[in-house]
């Protein structure tokens, strides 16, 4: 289920990536991520994963505690990680540079996802002291409305954000294609 483009570049195929999003809505650890390149055969090293990070071409890490006494916390990426691996391998296949890939691809992405997870917790958060007040429901229901109308404007922020970042992306790929 891979796809070998470039030079020896195997990356994972479109249903592999939706079947792990799907399957890992709240995120995969680190070692997750590597495991679900090699189960396909497709060598993809931890320390590059974390260079990746330290490069700013991938999310940090959230912290999840782990339930039970002393069983200390995790790591989670968002599952998308794996699709921007796999667009990182594409592109570096195409000749890019990790810097030309940082410049020109993902010089907002790693922000996005922190704003993306900054805004669901902060409407998390709101929305838990409206279900702690469910007993006041008839006079919340302005609040209820508004906060899922905020919601929505936050959603659709994120998302014209994205589309920006990929409309300047597809020509810096244009652009490198003429050269």
């Amino acid at each position: 289920m891979r796809r070998a483009i470039g030079v020896g570049v195997e990356l994972l195929d479109e249903n592999d990536i939706d079947g792990i999003e799907k399957r890992h809505p709240s995120g995969l650890t680190a070692q997750g991520i590597v495991e679900a390149f090699a189960t396909k055969g497709i060598r993809f090293s931890e320390a590059t994963f974390r260079k990746y990070v330290q490069l700013g071409l991938l999310p940090r890490s959230i912290r999840v505690g782990t339930k039970g006494r002393h069983r200390g916390s995790h790591g989670l990426y968002p599952a998308s990680t794996i699709r921007r691996i796999n667009d990182i391998r594409r592109l570096q296949s195409l000749n890019f540079t990790i810097e030309e890939i940082q410049e020109q691809f993902f010089f907002a992405r790693t922000e996005l996802d922190a704003l993306e997870r900054q805004i669901a917790r902060v409407f998390d958060g709101v929305e838990k002291a409206l279900r702690s007040r469910a007993a006041e429901a008839d006079s919340l229901k302005t609040i209820i409305r508004e906060v899922a109308e905020a919601r929505e404007l936050a959603e659709r922020l994120v998302a014209k954000l994205g589309d920006i970042e990929g409309r300047l992306s597809v020509r810096a790929r244009m652009a490198r294609a003429a050269v």
